[in-house]
C-alpha cells in the first residue's frame, strides 16, 4: 500500500450497530449521496463485489475496463469498490487533480501481496546473472505499484487474463526469455496455450535460495514464472470436474486461467472474467454451464439470465474475501467524507513511482 491516508471510516457513520447499518437506512442515503454528488463523482465496481455494493457502480467490469475507463474519465473523485492494486492503477491513469477513494484500505490482494520489489529486484539480478538471454519482464496487473514501476523501468509491460497472450507474444518478439509475476498459473496456462512446453517453464519461488533454481534451468528456460497464485481460483479442482463429468455429462465447463494447468486443461473452456460474461451471455437458452470463478460473479450471472442454470464448479463457496471488505457502511463513510469535501482513504501513488508504472500501462493499453 503506497502513501496512504488513514483509514477513518468510523468517523464519518453514526453511533448504532453493525447490524443497524446494514439495513435499508444506509443503502437509502448512499442513494441519495450518490445522486447528490453526481457531478463530480464516479463509482467503478469490480465484478467480483458483493450486489449490495455493485448496485451502486457506475461502470463495472474486469481489471482490464476498468484501467481503460479509469483513463477516460473526467470526474473529481473516483470511488474504486475493489481492491487496493486496482485504485493504484486508476490513480495512476487520472489526473492529478483528481481523487481516488478505496472504500476500505485493508481491501487488499493475496496474490498481489506474493512478490514486492525487493524480492522481484534480488530476483531480476540473479536471473540476468546467470543467462546471456534478453529477459522481457511481464505483471499481471494484479500486483502494486512497484512492480507496475519495474515493468515500466525494465523495458516491460502489464497484461491483464484479458490480453496476457497478446502481450506475451509482444514480450517474446523483443528478448529470448519471459519472466512472469506474480502468478504463476495465469503465465504457464497462457504460455502453454501459444505452444511453449512446459519443459521450457521454471518457477521461481522467493522463499528459496537463488528461487528453488539452478543456473543451468535459468539458462535453459524460456520463460520464468513466479510462485505466485489466487487462492479463490485454486479452490477448483479437477476432482470437481470429474464429479460434475460423471453427474451432469452435458454441462459445460468454463474456467478463469488462474486456475492451476490441470483444471484449465480439463475444462471446456477458459478466459478471463469478461470472456466468461461474454461466453454466458451468447449461450443458447436452457445451457447448462458451471463457472470456475468468484462465486458472486457466477451467482449474478445465474440471476441474470434465469433461461440457463448457471452453477460454480465447486460445491463450496469460492469468495474473494478481500473484495468482502468493501461493504455498504464504508461506502457510505466514503460518501459522507467526500459530501463535507474531506475525503479519506485516499489513494496516491508517489510521483517517480506513478510515472514508471504509466510507462508500462501505456503499452499494455497500446499492444491491447
Amino acid at each position: 500500500m503506497l502513501d496512504l491516508f488513514k483509514n477513518k471510516q468510523d468517523d464519518f457513520l453514526p453511533d448504532v450497530t453493525e447490524e443497524q447499518l446494514n439495513d435499508e437506512k444506509v443503502i437509502e442515503e448512499i442513494w441519495k449521496l450518490k445522486e447528490k454528488l453526481a457531478d463530480q463523482l464516479v463509482i467503478l465496481g469490480h465484478h467480483y463485489q458483493q450486489d449490495d455494493v455493485i448496485q451502486f457502480a457506475d461502470i463495472t467490469g474486469d481489471s482490464l475496463k476498468l484501467a481503460r475507463e479509469a483513463a477516460k474519465l473526467d470526474k473529481k473523485y473516483i470511488l474504486f469498490c475493489g481492491v487496493h492494486f486496482m485504485a493504484e492503477t486508476a490513480d495512476m491513469l487520472s489526473s492529478e487533480e483528481q481523487v481516488v477513494i478505496l472504500p476500505d484500505l485493508n481491501a487488499g490482494c493475496s496474490m498481489a501481496d506474493m512478490a514486492n520489489r525487493e524480492q522481484i529486484d534480488k530476483a531480476w539480478a540473479w536471473l540476468n546473472q546467470h543467462t546471456e538471454d534478453k529477459i522481457v519482464p511481464v505483471t499481471y496487473i494484479n500486483c502494486d505499484a512497484h512492480l507496475k514501476a519495474f515493468v515500466g523501468d525494465n523495458d516491460g509491460s502489464i497484461c491483464t487474463s484479458s490480453n496476457a497472450e497478446k502481450i506475451i507474444e509482444w514480450a517474446l518478439s523483443r528478448g529470448q526469455k519471459l519472466m512472469f509475476f506474480p502468478d504463476q498459473h495465469l503465465g504457464r496456462n497462457t504460455c502453454f496455450k501459444m505452444g511453449i512446453p512446459l519443459e521450457e517453464m521454471v518457477v521461481y519461488n522467493p522463499n528459496m535460495q537463488y528461487g528453488g533454481l539452478t543456473p543451468e534451468q535459468v539458462k535453459n528456460a524460456k520463460v520464468i514464472l513466479w510462485y505466485g497464485y489466487c487462492s479463490v481460483h485454486q479452490g477448483f479442482t479437477v476432482e470437481h470436474i470429474q464429479a460434475l463429468r460423471k453427474d451432469s455429462p452435458e454441462t459445460k465447463i468454463i474456467v478463469h486461467p488462474e486456475c492451476n494447468f490441470d483444471v484449465w486443461k480439463n475444462a471446456d473452456d477458459a478466459g478471463s472474467t469478461s470472456y466468461i460474461i461474454d461466453a454466458i451471455e451468447k449461450a443458447p437458452a436452457g445451457s447448462k454451464i458451471a463457472v470456475g470463478t468468484e462465486i458472486n460473479l457466477v451467482n449474478r450471472l445465474n440471476a441474470k439470465y434465469p433461461d440457463k442454470n448457471i452453477t460454480s464448479l465447486s460445491p463450496y463457496q469460492c469468495l474473494c474475501t478481500t473484495m468482502y471488505r468493501v461493504r455498504p457502511r464504508w461506502l457510505l463513510s466514503s460518501l459522507r467524507a467526500i459530501d463535507r469535501s474531506h475525503p479519506i482513504n485516499v489513494i496516491k501513488v508517489p510521483k517517480d513511482i506513478a510515472a514508471s508504472g504509466l510507462k508500462a500501462l501505456d503499452r499494455m493499453l497500446d499492444i491491447s
